[in-house]
């Protein structure tokens, strides 16, 4: 796919254009830390589900699933599908602690928002990161999804709150799990920290990939309980269907 034409109004604080590329190491020559080619390489996501992001092969359609039944979230953002060389970036960042390469992934994310927004996106007043629960916190060292938030927040303008969801269980990890598996996994996994009221409130929540759904479904009726009015889910990327390019 072709990179998208609001990237190349990106301009870091930094006027230093003497970058590596984060994928091939090669002279960026860009004002970000990604060269043309490996730009041009992204799974940019341009056909995808209205509702849940899954990518689909034409534009402007509602998956099966969310035309069954619609989700508790009104919209994901995602700007790329998980695939090569986007899921290398992902990787790096979670589980090898590249933040530079997080730093970047959420730039990118957050020019995709603006412009989002600039078209008609509605912006929301609070940003909330899925919340890790706290044996993965302490192996980890670091919640993705935070400091995707936090990046995101400086960005765009809008306030985060890294406090008020609450992983309140031990689960298995969500990748070994099909879809099924998935949501019963997460039942009861999720508690604002304090009653709180969201009453009327457009709020989006943070996290790195969205594969089933099933953790932004849970978190999204939590939030309805509590009375938020509309619920967008801002993600680095969307997986496809098993077995689907």
């Amino acid at each position: 796919m072709n990179c998208q034409p609001w990237l190349k109004s990106l301009v870091y604080k930094c006027t230093n254009i003497d970058h590596s590329c984060s994928l091939c190491n090669e002279p960026a020559e860009q004002p970000y830390p990604l060269c043309g080619a490996c730009e041009h390489e992204l799974p940019w996501l341009d056909e995808y589900c209205l509702r849940c992001a899954l990518p689909l092969p034409m534009a402007g359609l509602t998956c099966g699933q969310c035309s069954r039944r619609a989700p508790a979230f009104d919209q994901v953002i995602a700007p790329w599908h998980y695939g090569f060389p986007l899921d290398t970036l992902v990787s790096r960042f979670k589980h090898d602690s590249q933040w530079p390469v997080g730093r970047l992934m959420a730039e990118l994310l957050s020019l995709n928002l603006r412009h989002r927004f600039q078209e008609g996106l509605l912006k929301p007043a609070l940003l909330l990161p899925v919340p890790l629960a706290r044996r993965r916190l302490r192996e980890r060292g670091f919640n993705q999804a935070g400091m995707l938030a936090r990046w995101l927040s400086k960005g765009l303008g809008i306030r985060c709150n890294e406090r008020l969801l609450l992983r309140t269980r031990e689960t298995p990890a969500q990748q070994s799990l099909d879809a099924r598996a998935r949501r019963r996994n997460l039942r009861q996994a999720f508690a604002l920290a304090h009653e709180v009221s969201l009453a009327g409130m457009h709020v989006a929540v943070v996290d790195d990939v969205l594969t089933t759904g099933a953790t932004a479904q849970a978190i999204a009726q939590l939030l309805r309980r509590a009375g938020a009015g509309r619920i967008d889910v801002y993600c680095l990327a969307r997986t496809a269907k098993p077995g689907q390019a």
